[in-house]
């Protein structure tokens, strides 16, 4: 079915429920919230062993058992992500939304930030993400790359296996304090983006009206009836 970006404002249109987000997609994404937040807990106790209960060793270990384990989770999340990038059969979770690749989407860029920087009222016509947020999750999982690798080496320096073997040559290029800095920063740059994007949601909801924040519970979004 070939469907048409809405109007901006559909108060007085008849609207029409509308899939949009496939089961994958809600899945990974509150999978990832979860994940991420139990990552940036045990991160922060890692880099403040200070705080633990006591300051016993015992806290330190299963923070750092759960960190791995939660780690682990992470990094099949965002492969799962990108493996659906390219297989997935709905237009709107694949890497077209994240990656501008038509004049049309790349034409909706400006008014994107005019919108969001309120120099405009009207949000662009889009189904899906506008160009926008698309481009700012290419950034956001270009950032999540770079934190897997970053924790790798460091989860290598306790020892000598795969994690070791795999990313060790990177001690070679960049010192280890600035990899464990650059850890923690994409880790308060992530919960920068998670804030931002709720207010993004909580902006476009508010004027699209077409329950831009439901459509991530239910997969669904209501459309003028004239654009499907």
């Amino acid at each position: 079915m070939s469907v048409t970006a809405p109007a901006p404002h559909t108060e007085h249109a008849e609207l029409v429920r509308f899939r949009v987000w496939d089961l994958p997609v809600r899945l990974i994404h509150w999978l990832l919230v979860l994940d991420l937040v139990a990552l940036s807990v045990t991160g922060y106790l890692i880099g403040n062993p200070d705080i633990h209960p006591g300051g016993h060793v015992y806290w330190v270990t299963w923070t750092r058992s759960i960190h791995k384990v939660t780690a682990y989770v992470f990094i099949a999340l965002v492969l799962a992500r990108v493996i659906w990038h390219l297989r997935s059969p709905n237009p709107w979770s694949r890497w077209t939304e994240w990656i501008p690749s038509t004049r049309e989407r790349l034409g909706q860029i400006v008014p994107s930030v005019r919108f969001y920087t309120f120099l405009s009222r009207e949000a662009p016509p889009v189904i899906g993400h506008n160009p926008l947020a698309g481009l700012t999750y290419t950034v956001l999982y270009t950032m999540f790359g770079v934190e897997i690798v970053t924790g790798l080496v460091l989860w290598g320096v306790e020892g000598t296996g795969w994690a070791a073997w795999l990313t060790g040559w990177l001690l070679h290029v960049v010192s280890l304090p600035t990899l464990r800095l650059v850890h923690h920063l994409i880790m308060w740059l992530t919960w920068g983006f998670m804030i931002h994007h709720l207010y993004s949601a909580i902006l476009v909801d508010r004027v699209e009206g077409t329950g831009v924040l439901t459509s991530i519970f239910s997969g669904h979004k209501f459309l003028p009836k004239d654009h499907l």
